[in-house]
């Protein structure tokens, strides 16, 4: 099964890294970058607004755990977000792209 993977960055360069490490090891096809998204939690009892970065990764199911380990080792945050969501349908051309891309 394929899948998308969220995960919330304090910068660019923490962004592109984990991109990069991402792909070069085959854990990803594709990571997309979306800069300038706007964050509101709770954290420590406080509500916090903060500028970051998302990575949408693109995966499969498989590779979640090594992939979760490669973030975790790579980003400065205590509670790093990493949401993996399944695909369910795409195109069969792309899929299979994914698949070849990776390990």
């Amino acid at each position: 099964m394929y899948q998308i993977v969220l995960c919330n960055c304090p910068n660019n360069e923490v962004a592109s890294k984990i991109a990069k490490r991402l792909v070069h090891d085959k854990l990803a096809a594709c990571v997309n970058i979306m800069t300038n998204v706007k964050s509101v939690y709770q954290w420590q009892g406080d509500i916090v607004e903060d500028d970051e970065i998302t990575l949408i990764i693109k995966s499969k199911s498989c590779l979640f755990s090594e992939l979760e380990s490669t973030i975790k080792a790579l980003h400065p945050y205590d509670v790093v977000e990493i949401i993996a969501l399944d695909i369910t349908q795409g195109s069969q051309q792309y899929l299979a792209w994914i698949n070849e891309s990776v390990k």
